[in-house]
């Protein structure tokens, strides 16, 4: 073995020796709804079941996977540990291919088209068709079956974030190369479009459709894929909108493929443990927070099946870095990891979603098999207040971050007060949202609030701050480097967009398959945090002795960021 492979396998070791084994499903007490992602929720294992959520994706990158050729299979890049635990608490995990090792690139470049991709699927040669048919045949039976082909193929040369050489027509074939060998390899394979980050290439999708479109194999193969994935960040209400703009894209070539958003979050530069300069997009604590509720309402509203948070933790950041985790780099938690948690709380199991709006305020209603749970939020600088139509004669107030209230209804309304949004020149996160939580009930077609005041005229209640949790050590990098280090989302302006689609599940309800939202089980978290304890730090520390000691890490780690 050569001496990076020992590196690997050393670090391997450690992580499997410190980190808890899966927690069995014969232990869980709750459910799962499948529709909840979280990025890379392997890197905290106990933290990700706490929050419930249905399905992680995880990084696959070829260049790892078979560094120096087509015989090369190093299965340490993702450790099976990670996965066996996800099945563990009844989460699926959603696999991304890309990065092509020089070898077998056409230009020698990561981004670059893998040789032999227009060679038939059995065709040796065809070096992208021999590693996805493998992939498919080993991680298969691991239990992975969802597969992200690549990853934002519009962006350019260039450009922040590119990584992919070839043109819509080249994509089209990496796409179907992979539909044909994974659908051989394992029948059940899902084959997801890689996440369109949408401002960078508006027109992408449609260019991408024509020319599946004018493949004559296509019809007869379900077109090639199974499920187009977007990446929306910063504003929440351009969730509705991108989802509503695929919908009216698909409607267009009479497509109806299922919408997931892969990532989604508003990184916040004003958090004071996390400070980072950024010209754009002022997000504070509160605010992302506020926009997991918002991006969660708003997308399941317009259509989107599956939504996921870009992500649970950053890792390997140097300070001043941008953070889009839910956790801290030091694993402290964000306000946002427990508006998730609330999130999939009061609506995990959600049968139909309807989005209600104003000028000034938005009301999104869930129905759930215990009732109903309705989110509503301020969308500009003023505070709203507004009696909404009760359809009990008591509900529970939530906050974003799940704090609780009752309030009952009076003359049939609840009267109730939304702040306002902070806004610096645009409103790019609404203000405060409430769950307004009412057991036993159905929403049908239930009608809109009505605006009893804005502005100066309603009392605004004085803003209880966020409390932030005080790490006890300086934020650093403490767990052990990973192969699946992912590279940043990018943090720039999303264009937004006012498409509505002509007969997507955007209009009125949006009824969910009740199949799609049957719990399955999970395990609970039986720990506190994942750093929580003195063995685990005294083993961590054990681990940053041996990384220090063993020689060549650095070229390891260059890899990986």
């Amino acid at each position: 073995m050569n001496r990076r492979f020992n590196l690997v396998l050393l670090l391997v070791f450690f992580v499997a020796i410190l980190r808890p084994g899966p927690r069995p499903a014969a232990q869980a007490q709750g459910g799962v709804d499948p529709r909840f992602g979280i990025v890379e929720g392997f890197w905290g294992p106990q933290e990700t079941a706490e929050l419930n959520v249905g399905w992680e994706r995880i990084l696959f990158y070829w260049r790892e996977i078979q560094p120096a050729g087509p015989g090369d299979w190093n299965t340490l890049h993702v450790l099976e540990e990670w996965l066996a635990e996800a099945g563990a608490q009844g989460r699926s995990v959603v696999g991304l291919l890309k990065n092509t090792p020089p070898w077998a690139s056409e230009d020698g470049t990561e981004a670059g088209l893998p040789r032999g991709l227009y060679l038939p699927v059995d065709d040796p040669n065809n070096l992208w068709a021999g590693f996805v048919r493998q992939v498919a045949s080993y991680y298969g039976p691991l239990g992975v079956h969802h597969w992200i082909i690549w990853n934002e193929p519009e962006i350019k040369p260039g450009v922040y974030g590119y990584e992919f050489a070839g043109s819509v027509e080249d994509y089209y074939q990496l796409v179907k190369v992979a539909h044909q060998v994974m659908k051989q390899a394992d029948p059940v394979a899902v084959i997801h479009l890689a996440g369109l980050t949408w401002w960078h290439d508006t027109g992408y999708l449609n260019r991408f459709l024509q020319v599946v479109m004018a493949d004559p194999e296509a019809p007869a193969n379900d077109y090639f894929f199974d499920v187009i994935s977007l990446h929306i960040y910063f504003r929440s209400e351009t969730v509705q909108s991108i989802v509503g703009s695929v919908w009216a894209i698909q409607n267009q070539y009479s497509l109806s493929k299922p919408v997931w958003v892969n990532e989604t979050n508003a990184a916040p530069n004003l958090d004071p443990l996390w400070p980072v300069e950024r010209p754009q997009f002022q997000v504070d604590l509160d605010q992302q927070a506020w926009y997991i509720v918002q991006a969660y309402a708003l997308g399941y509203s317009a259509g989107a099946a599956r939504v996921g948070v870009y992500k649970l933790v950053d890792i390997l950041l140097p300070p001043g870095g941008e953070s889009f985790g839910i956790l801290r780099p030091d694993f402290s938690r964000r306000p946002a990891f427990d508006a998730y948690k609330t999130t999939i709380q009061y609506l995990s199991g959600f049968t139909t979603a309807r989005r209600q709006q104003a000028a000034n305020y938005f009301v999104v209603t869930f129905n759930r098999p215990q009732g109903v749970t309705r989110i509503l939020w301020a969308r500009n600088p003023a505070a709203v207040a507004l009696a909404l139509p009760a359809l009990a004669s008591s509900a529970t107030l939530v906050s974003a971050t799940g704090e609780t209230s009752q309030v009952t209804a009076e003359n049939g309304v609840y009267n109730l007060t939304l702040p306002g949004a902070r806004c610096s020149g645009e409103c790019i996160i609404g203000g405060p949202p409430i769950f307004v939580v009412e057991e036993g009930v159905v929403a049908d077609n239930a009608p809109a609030p009505t605006v009893v005041a804005t502005g100066d005229s309603v009392p605004t209640p004085t803003a209880t701050p966020t409390e932030t949790p005080t790490p006890t050590t300086t934020p650093s990098p403490t767990r052990t480097p990973s192969p699946t280090r992912t590279s940043s989302p990018t943090p720039t302006e999303t264009a937004t967009l006012t498409a509505t689609p002509t007969a997507s599940p955007a209009a009125t309800d949006t009824p969910v398959p009740t199949s799609t939202a049957t719990p399955t089980s999970v395990a609970p978290s039986t720990q506190g945090g994942v750093l929580g304890s003195s063995s685990r730090w005294v083993g961590i520390l054990f681990i940053g002795a041996a990384i220090g000691v063993a020689g060549g890490l650095l070229v390891l780690v260059r890899r990986r960021i």
